[in-house]
């Protein structure tokens, strides 16, 4: 089926994880897993497809990790480091805009997401302060 990338903005509820966590209740009740999957937990359980094919979407990468320097680990998203964040956006408080504008226009920041199965958030912010939180990145075989 081939890999693919994949790009969600979603409101910051005070961590990564927590985020993550809501937004994954929402793809899955709206990305028609619910048909096959009686739960989020039971998609996950099935190793066979998610460990060969996967939903190609975030709801193949479960975890936040918070420490930027972690390695990508399957099935992770970390944080874009602040001098990536400057480099990318121009300021380590980037906006939905800015966000938005990056991954349109810029094909080296999706490289850095640093292989399947795997993914970056950032942080967003609406007059400096964080409102919401960017995660990309490619699932699939």
């Amino acid at each position: 089926m081939g890999a693919s990338e994949w790009n969600y903005v979603t409101p910051w509820l005070g961590s990564p994880q927590r985020s993550l966590d809501a937004l994954h209740r929402e793809v899955f009740a709206t990305a028609g897993w619910a048909a096959e999957y009686d739960s989020l937990e039971a998609l996950w359980s099935d190793e066979e497809f998610m460990g060969t094919q996967g939903t190609h979407s975030v709801l193949d990468v479960p975890y936040a990790v918070t420490d930027s320097t972690e390695p990508a680990d399957l099935g992770t998203l970390r944080p874009l480091p602040p001098q990536d964040l400057e480099e990318y956006f121009g300021t380590t408080r980037p906006t939905v805009e800015q966000y938005t504008r990056a991954l349109e226009g810029n094909p080296h920041l999706r490289e850095e997401v640093d292989g399947r199965w795997t993914g970056v958030h950032v942080l967003l912010h609406t007059d400096g302060e964080p409102t919401h939180v960017g995660f990309f990145g490619v699932s699939g075989d």
